[in-house]
């Protein structure tokens, strides 16, 4: 099993034990993605074995899951060259730009959420790119649920996400000519966020990864991005990678920042999910804006 199969199937684990979905429908989800028989069954006996002897774990808010409202932008859906086929994407256009964003997304894939946060960043003066890491299986609206779509996922070789988002990238500075360039991502797009950092991208001037694991052994020498990491001091999984983000980020010399907000579990920044945290989500919102606005403006 890879690194992000891996990752992908312990969500699963980990929604089973946040009671976000019942045990058949995570028996369910891994099946699809191969996990089965004892390799499902010790996996989900580690997280919900976990998730009992934890205290004070529980999610600091009841509040029901509604999208934000933002003053809204313009939104379409666009395709552009890949490495292999043609790229879907959402693309968000400010009406002055000030940079550009590539918007990296969960594990349910280009969702309406995303389109929404790529909106919002076009509301705030810079103009976004939520890629479909799904297109060359025909995009996320090609399959009937969220667990066909992280199932799909773990089927693709990571070196194809990373030559992905590099030509998502290509096509933002085409578009962007002379303005710089930053990522976010947030979940598995958190992860991608540090891959394509791993992977030797040197155009972005500054990147967020929101509660997303660092890759083993990621090298970030070849990375040029001023690095806003952010986590949730409830999401144990994901923070245990965050002493070697932060090992790797001080190796390569790079301005950064490692944000925890202590009340908040994994994807608390989803305003359409079971953990969303209000307080941290704005916050955590507003200090990437404000990185993405404080970075080098002559970086190039």
């Amino acid at each position: 099993m890879t690194e992000i199969q891996q990752y992908l199937a312990e969500e699963v684990a980990e929604d089973l034990a946040d009671g976000i979905i019942n045990r058949r429908e995570a028996v369910r989800r891994l099946g699809l993605m191969g996990v089965t028989g004892a390799a499902a069954t010790g996996l989900l006996t580690t997280f919900t074995s976990g998730a009992a002897a934890a205290t004070g774990a529980e999610s600091s808010t009841g509040h029901t899951a509604t999208e934000t409202s933002w003053a809204p932008v313009a939104r379409e859906s666009i395709t552009f060259a890949g490495p292999r086929v043609p790229l879907m994407a959402a693309w968000a256009p400010a009406v002055r730009p000030r940079g550009g964003v590539l918007v990296m997304h969960e594990n349910r894939g280009l969702t309406e959420h995303i389109r929404t946060v790529a909106g919002r960043l076009a509301a705030s003066g810079y103009s976004a790119l939520a890629l479909d890491l799904l297109s060359e299986e025909g995009g996320t609206g090609a399959f009937p649920g969220e667990a066909e779509v992280a199932a799909a996922l773990a089927q693709i070789p990571p070196e194809r996400f990373d030559a992905d988002m590099k030509a998502a990238v290509t096509e933002l500075r085409r578009r962007l000519r002379g303005k710089k360039l930053a990522a976010i991502g947030f979940c598995f797009g958190g992860a991608m966020v540090w891959r394509l950092l791993a992977a030797g991208e040197p155009r972005l001037a500054a990147a967020a990864p929101f509660y997303g694991p660092f890759p083993d052994g990621g090298d970030l020498g070849g990375s040029r991005a001023a690095v806003l990491g952010v986590y949730g001091g409830l999401d144990a999984r994901v923070l245990a990678t965050k002493p070697a983000a932060k090992a790797a980020l001080e190796a390569a010399g790079l301005r950064h920042e490692l944000v925890t907000f202590a009340e908040a579990d994994h994807a608390f920044f989803n305003d359409t999910g079971a953990r969303f945290n209000p307080h941290a989500a704005t916050e955590a919102w507003r200090r990437a804006l404000n990185w993405f606005d404080t970075v080098d403006h002559r970086h190039d």
